[in-house]
């Protein structure tokens, strides 16, 4: 049979399977607010568990736009856009199954013209053809295509409206499990002696950043940011707030501190109006959303996608009235 080693490691592993089982179950918050974030966090986890069809349902149904080009979908919260170790559904795998859906019978599967992070929602284009593909990957490459994304911060930048332009590189944190982050690769640094800017030798892995911002409302020690990258680093707006501006995005775990994997640390404010206690701050979700897209093709194609329902709960919590222009 079996090595006899396997055995009980199966055995273990069940047992704790059926301990976190236990601990799910008497873990369901009676809060409102924490129940919802709680189903948040439960929600990424489902999607990877439905049917690749049931997957391919949802995003039809939330089809924002569709010709003979193109479709234009919402992405769901906590969905990854390929595939990976341990990740069973992912927007690639089921692009064939959502072709058949949206199209007669012949439909060739759809493309992939750009990437969202996984935590990332919003407006996402696929493309019809190959060529279609093509020719709209070139527009996002030469910075044809303008991106605008929301996402509520911590704290308000300082000035209101700007840009950050700082080169990124992806460095390895050294910590007690040591990860890997994008961070800033500034090409100035301040003399000690006099405190004036000086060039620094460029870093050869650093690419150049550009995100313009702009500050649509603030309350509860948060704003509501309007963010246009200008070019497509990763996670490049995550650092340019969290590093470059000293406002992370709420719900970003990852980019809240340099040196640790821990929990974002939320404010006595914020943490009362989202009726939060700071332990269950982990469940929060990444408040990032890909708002628009204007593509020129053929005609300037403008995509507008409103945010999440929890985007939306959030905004009216933190009273982050946005003015309607």
């Amino acid at each position: 049979g079996r090595p006899a080693a396997e055995a009980p490691r199966a055995e273990q592993l069940a047992e704790r399977l059926r301990a976190q089982k236990r601990e799910e179950k008497r873990e369901v918050p009676q809060e409102p607010a924490q129940r919802r974030v709680r189903e948040l966090a439960m929600l990424s986890r489902r999607l990877q568990q439905v049917h690749p069809n049931v997957l391919a349902k949802i995003l039809k149904e939330g089809t924002l736009f569709q010709n003979e080009e193109i479709v234009v979908i919402n992405k769901p919260y906590g969905l990854p856009v390929h595939g990976g170790p341990g990740i069973k559904n992912c927007i690639t795998d089921v692009l064939p199954i959502l072709a058949k859906m949206l199209a007669n019978m012949k439909a060739e599967p759809l493309h992939l013209c750009h990437r969202l992070d996984k935590e990332t929602t919003g407006v996402m284009v696929l493309a019809r053809s190959k060529e279609v593909a093509d020719r709209i990957r070139l527009l996002f490459k030469t910075r044809q295509v303008e991106k605008i994304y929301w996402a509520i911060s911590l704290g308000e930048p300082d000035p209101a409206e700007g840009v950050v332009e700082i080169p990124m590189v992806e460095k390895e944190v050294q910590s007690h499990q040591s990860h890997y982050k994008m961070t800033l690769a500034p090409n100035y640094r301040l003399r000690p002696e006099d405190g004036r800017e000086v060039r620094t030798r460029r870093d050869r892995g650093a690419e150049s950043a550009v995100t313009r911002y702009r500050c649509l409302a603030s309350a509860a020690a948060c704003s509501l940011l309007e963010l246009q990258p200008i070019t497509g680093v990763k996670h490049q707006i995550r650092v340019h707030l969290a590093y470059g501006l000293g406002c992370p995005i709420l719900g970003d775990h990852k980019y809240s501190h340099w040196s640790k994997l821990a929990p974002q640390k939320l404010p006595e404010i914020t943490l009362r109006r989202l009726r939060l206690q700071q332990s269950k701050a982990r469940h929060l979700p990444l408040h990032l959303h890909a708002r628009r897209l204007c593509l020129p093709l053929g005609q300037q194609l403008d995509l507008v996608c409103k945010p999440p329902p929890f985007f939306q709960k959030t905004l009216e919590k933190l009273e982050l009235n946005i003015s309607k222009d």
